[in-house]
């Protein structure tokens, strides 16, 4: 965008050529006058300028770019962003002193011509005659007003810019007749208005309301007649001129503007000189634009709205018209962000995690059953400085998110097993889970064709006490990862994959997710918004619904405010309320005596799920209560930082675990959120205790036929040894998982003297394989 409006600070060539176009110009001004049926203005050159009867005869006054505020969803302002910092207001919101002072510097005869000044083009021909130069310039303020419109329609394409400027006949042919249709349609009054909103003032400034805030941090309305002449004087070369870098100058050239109203009368002599006295008293606000400048550390979010309204086509069909709106401003965006939840994210994130520290951290709240998302932040700040970084790390790539995401760890096991509920395997399916297996294969994909373990890759559980067998609720209070890849196997990779597109679970790029058992440990990067809204799908008894971040729109034009449509939240059935609710039971076991505990709620029901991946370069927690859900990423951004021996927000840690890190991130930040809303309680379902059927922590590894002898042998002992009876000890003791001894039925003896060692007496029966009774 030039700093300089035509007539400042032109080359001897560029004067030369201003004063030949003016000249033929008025000749042809005055030869269209004399002949208008002659079309042509009596312009020599063949063709060469367009003829006055052929340049369209409508100009079409454009939108005028200007601020666009974005607010949070109580109407507090969180950042202003522009591609020209304006604020359009009306001529009674502009100083009687500006009118009068831009009138008086730019076209002082502009209440007694039309739209060119015949005399004062004779004049400046005269003027610039005897100079040799061009001294003086013809163009009235309606003139220039028609040039600002073709620059304001140029936008910031050079090329346009240039055409829009160029010192050309033909252009000057084109803004002549213009300004006479607008002199016709809009009057002196609201041309001055329109001049005043439009022109550039210097220092980012476009329009009078933005120049009196940066220069003065006042309104229009409240400029003084001192205050008035300096920004008056700007506009010609508002480079030149410039107060803030050369005082000196921009006050030599308010006193010329001072002086000139004087001697048109418009002020006395007497205030000309007074007003010469008084220092420039300049009190400059710096521009703030951009999410950059947000408050509450809300950059990442803000950022995050402008690249939902680029990429969503309810703002227009191409990036291209919806980058051309964006540009144009005037926009008043309402957010779903929640103050209060907001600021609580930010202060536990601040607590737990310094900027300086090696790794980051990234936390989203989102609302079940509505998508809104209430509150997004990270620990390292939105900048381009050290410790800062302009990458939201919650969410996709495509929102300015890393460019994969991150491995979620045990985190995703939630949706395996929500599959495998909504498929109709039981939450007391059991698996024997060992500490260390193959990858179980072939395991079947969507297309029918199979996963087949061929490289013989492994996996292992966290400790090598985690042995099983275990059925799915202590597996997932306990994290077992052995349970989960088996469980994968049985029911086969698609089943989970139309869980995970219901949940619209998909990588940080926005690909699916690869059929390949390693995914129910959270092998593949997700962003923390992904994971929050498909965890608030359990919350809400298996409603998915797609995050949303925009609640309203309205776009000031003219006076009128016009309200633009926005992109909704979508609401699906991903699963069945059972299902849901049986995750949901699952998940609150994790909280409350699993992996989890340090991070559930004290004051009321919470439910979720840690994750730590390979080396620990990633830890999670990803957690709701029936109100919230949230999620909460610690890790590098490089994934080149292993959480060992690694101090953290100031606490060392051996091992990072996504209980220790995560989990009280997630508790700080979803207690101050909720504090002051409503207590609500989840649908639970029973899940019987493994010990209900007879098995204990260390079970037995008795062998069964068809729980025969297993279960005989396991429910005899497990009565013995927990005060029960040999229930599960018949022909068909299998369909008693071995016994019913782990709830001492009818049994006396409640301190058995013995037991026996672990794993001594697991059946491999076939109903339950004959476990032995909870260890006394």
């Amino acid at each position: 965008m030039p700093k300089k409006r035509s007539g400042g600070g032109l080359s001897t060539t560029q004067q030369a050529a201003k004063f030949l176009g003016v000249s033929v110009l008025a000749g042809a001004v005055m030869a269209g006058i004399a002949l208008p049926a002659a079309g042509a203005l009596g312009l020599a050159a063949k063709g060469s300028v367009q003829g006055f009867d052929d340049i369209p005869a409508n100009l079409k006054s454009p939108q005028l770019s200007q601020r666009t505020r974005i607010l949070d969803s109580k109407g507090n302002q969180i950042a202003q962003v522009y591609s020209r910092d304006r604020t359009v207001v009306d001529l009674k919101d502009i100083s009687p002193y500006m009118q009068k002072a831009i009138v008086a510097i730019e076209d002082s005869r502009y209440y007694q011509h039309g739209a060119i000044d015949l005399k004062g083009v004779l004049r400046a021909l005269n003027k610039n005659a005897q100079s040799g130069g061009v001294a003086q310039g013809a163009s009235t303020l309606t003139q220039q007003l028609v040039k600002n419109y073709f620059i304001e329609e140029a936008g910031d394409d050079p090329t346009k810019v240039a055409e829009a400027t160029q010192q050309t006949l033909g252009r000057k042919v084109k803004e002549l007749k213009y300004a006479i249709q607008l002199e016709e349609k809009l009057g002196k009054k609201k041309i001055l208005e329109n001049y005043l909103n439009i022109t550039f003032f210097g220092e980012q400034a476009y329009g009078v309301e933005a120049a009196s805030q940066r220069y003065f941090s006042k309104h229009a309305k409240d400029l003084s007649l001192e205050q008035s002449a300096l920004l008056a004087g700007i506009v010609q070369s508002p480079s030149r001129y410039d107060p803030v870098n050369d005082e000196a100058e921009a006050t030599k050239r308010r006193n010329v503007v001072l002086e000139r109203m004087a001697q048109l009368g418009d002020i006395s002599q007497a205030e000309a000189d007074r007003a010469k006295e008084a220092p420039l008293g300049l009190h400059v606000t710096q521009p703030k634009n951009g999410c950059i400048t947000a408050s509450k550390g809300a950059g990442f979010f803000c950022k995050y709205v402008e690249n939902v309204f680029l990429t969503d086509p309810t703002f227009g069909k191409t990036r291209e018209a919806r980058a051309k709106l964006w540009n144009q401003g005037g926009l008043t965006i309402r957010t779903t962000l929640d103050p209060q939840a907001q600021d609580s994210v930010q202060a536990s994130i601040k607590d737990h995690v310094y900027k300086s520290d090696s790794v980051a951290a990234a936390a989203t709240l989102v609302e079940p059953g509505s998508g809104k998302i209430l509150a997004m932040g990270q620990s390292k700040p939105y900048g381009y400085n050290k410790n800062e970084t302009e990458y939201n790390f919650s969410v996709d790539r495509d929102y300015g998110g890393s460019n994969y995401g991150f491995p979620t760890g045990s985190t995703f096991k939630p949706f395996v097993a929500a599959a495998a509920i909504e498929g109709g395997k039981p939450a007391t399916q059991e698996y024997s889970s060992p500490y260390k297996m193959n990858y179980p294969s072939p395991v079947q994909q969507c297309d029918g064709k199979q996963w087949v373990n061929t490289d013989g890759e492994q996996v292992e559980n966290e400790n090598e006490s985690e042995v099983g067998p275990y059925q799915m609720k202590k597996a997932m209070a306990k994290s077992i990862n052995t349970y989960f890849v088996q469980l994968i196997s049985d029911i086969g990779l698609c089943p989970v994959v139309k869980m995970t597109d219901a949940l619209h679970v998909h990588q940080g790029d926005g690909s699916k997710l690869p059929q390949t058992p390693s995914i129910a440990l959270g092998a593949i990067g997700l962003s923390p918004l992904t994971m929050a809204s498909a965890y608030a799908t359990f919350a809400d008894r298996g409603m998915y619904c797609t995050p949303v971040a925009i609640e309203s729109i309205t776009q000031k034009i003219g006076n009128e405010q016009k309200s633009l449509a926005v992109p909704k939240s979508t609401c699906s059935r991903a699963m069945s309320e059972k299902t849901a609710d049986t995750i949901n039971t699952l998940l609150r076991g994790v909280v409350d005596s699993g992996t989890g505990q340090q991070a559930g709620l004290d004051d009321r029901e919470s439910a979720g799920k840690t994750g730590t991946t390979d080396s620990r370069k990633n830890a999670w927690f990803v957690g709701y209560t029936p109100n919230l859900a949230g999620a909460v990423w610690v890790g590098s951004a490089k994934q080149n930082v292993e959480m060992t021996n690694i101090t953290i927000g100031g606490v060392y840690h051996p091992e990072v675990f996504g209980a220790d890190t995560p989990g009280p991130i997630w508790k700080d930040a979803m207690t101050g959120a909720l504090e002051g809303k409503a207590d609500e309680s989840f649908n639970l379902v029973d899940i019987p205790d493994e010990g209900d059927k007879g098995k204990g922590d260390n079970p037995g590894t008795g062998d069964g036929t068809n729980g025969d002898t297993g279960g005989l042998i396991g429910g005899l002992f497990g009565g013995l040894t927990d005060g029960g009876s040999n229930d599960g000890g018949t022909t068909n003791g299998g369909n008693g998982n071995g016994g019913n001894g782990g709830n001492g039925n009818g049994g006396t003896t409640p301190n058995p003297t013995f037991s026996f060692p672990d794993g001594f007496f697991q059946g491999n029966g076939n109903g339950g394989n004959g476990n032995g009774g909870r260890r006394g």
